[in-house]
């Protein structure tokens, strides 16, 4: 353990972790995010819960992810220059009031007894769209708050918002569809963008300007970048492995409820709430001692392998109890993948297209998932849930193992604790 991890650094780097909250602007604007994404998480449980009621198709699952993913595929060469180009604030503004006014329309529809799982599909693209553009200028917005020194701190504290939200979002969800119905859930997430849009309005931000080339100079300037570092492309291919075989079995949570558990909404709720547990314990604990790492790829690897392992153990359990459990432990395992990768490319790139590269990250990660959720979805259907799970497990360790013993560079790599030029975001 001592060549992962300095000891004397250990409470030291887990106070630091805490540290960007002195600074006055990422505390409101972060405390705004987490309540915004908890109302995201509310709905989003609701949301699977409606179609599974609609169509009992784990295929329809998979295609309102699908819909509400793929922009951030096809989107990406364009979305991260837009925000690297444009005043992030404004872009926030809008993609958040869009978002908003989505959650009031669906709640609407839901509420009258007028909503087909069409209407979820048509939204769910759209607000595919939205999320497309706002991801990236939301995290390169969190940079430019909390200055590139603080960078990695800034985005696990914004992770533990989000864990904090998928812990309690679903847990609330499957309360609220029992005892109101789905179309609470829509509009408590409508009125939670009213926090996030005060939050932005409040705080004061430095966005410095660079000339930029046309779009399609951008991206191929970005791609070059990316391809003359080893080490951003296998943090890249390792998010993409936890995210394409790992996170995409979440989405058929509600036949794991239903078929293996035979289960209800608050079955559902309870296995969406156990993996919110455990990514809170992580981002709370892992995550900051792992800041301390000396050998970020071999902590990358060994999460993705720990996660392979639990799904494994998901596979055949068919108690609630033992999937509960096995899930709390896999969802201890992606925020070390996702949010060190994250926060890691912030630091590695060059200030004028910090935005373009974590869109790329986006387009490589989360914008896979329309392919890996029809993918799981018809394996559900055609081979049955627990095997689709057990297929996916162990892609997910084989990659793992590939990727550590044939990237030498990867096993042994070493962040250095170098930090690019700050773009106007110094207290």
């Amino acid at each position: 353990m001592s060549d992962l991890i300095e000891r004397p650094s250990l409470l030291k780097t887990y106070t630091k972790s805490f540290a960007p909250l002195k600074n006055r602007n990422l505390r409101i604007y972060l405390g705004g995010q987490a309540i915004s994404l908890l109302g995201t998480w509310i709905q989003s449980t609701a949301q699977s819960w409606v179609v599974w009621e609609l169509t009992k198709s784990e295929s329809s699952l998979g295609i309102v992810v699908m819909l509400n993913t793929l922009p951030l595929f096809l989107l990406a060469p364009w979305a991260g220059g837009i925000a690297d180009r444009f005043n992030r604030r404004f872009i926030l503004l809008a993609t958040q009031s869009i978002a908003m006014l989505l959650a009031f329309v669906l709640a609407y529809l839901i509420q009258t007894n007028q909503v087909q799982v069409w209407h979820i599909y048509l939204f769910s693209f759209i607000l595919g769209n939205v999320a497309a553009l706002d991801f990236p200028a939301q995290q390169a917005f969190i940079g430019d708050l909390s200055g590139m020194g603080q960078v990695r701190q800034a985005v696990t504290l914004n992770i533990m918002g989000l864990q904090v939200a998928r812990m309690l979002g679903p847990a609330i969800a499957g309360v609220l569809l029992k005892m109101f119905g789905a179309a609470a859930s829509f509009w408590i997430n409508g009125a939670s963008f009213f926090v996030v849009l005060l939050s932005i309005f409040a705080v004061r931000s430095q966005q410095a300007s660079h000339p930029h080339n046309g779009a399609r100079g951008q991206f191929r300037e970005t791609v070059d970048f990316i391809r003359s570092q080893p080490r951003m492309v296998d943090l890249m291919i390792f998010a993409g492995l936890v995210t394409f075989f790992g996170l995409s079995i979440f989405n058929i949570l509600p036949s794991v409820a239903d078929n293996v558990l035979h289960g209800d909404s608050q079955t559902y709720g309870l296995l969406f709430g156990a993996s919110g547990a455990g990514a809170l314990v992580s981002v709370l604990f892992l995550l900051p001692l792992s800041q301390a790492a000396k050998r970020i790829g071999l902590i990358v690897t060994i999460a993705a392998a720990w996660m392979g392992t639990f799904f494994l153990l998901l596979s055949t359990s068919t108690w609630l109890a033992l999937s509960m459990a096995a899930i709390f432990f896999i969802s201890l395992g992606a925020p070390l993948v996702l949010t060190t990768g994250l926060g890691v490319l912030q630091l590695m790139a060059p200030g004028n297209m910090r935005a373009r590269i974590i869109s790329l990250f986006t387009m490589l990660t989360f914008g896979l998932q329309p392919i890996s959720s029809i993918a799981i979805g018809y394996s559900a259907e055609h081979l049955g849930t627990q095997t689709a799970i057990l297929i996916n497990s162990l892609c997910l360790i084989t990659g793992a193992v590939l990727m550590f013993f044939f990237r030498k560079g990867w096993r042994g790599w070493e962040l250095q604790p170098t930090v690019p030029p700050i773009l106007g975001s110094e207290k």
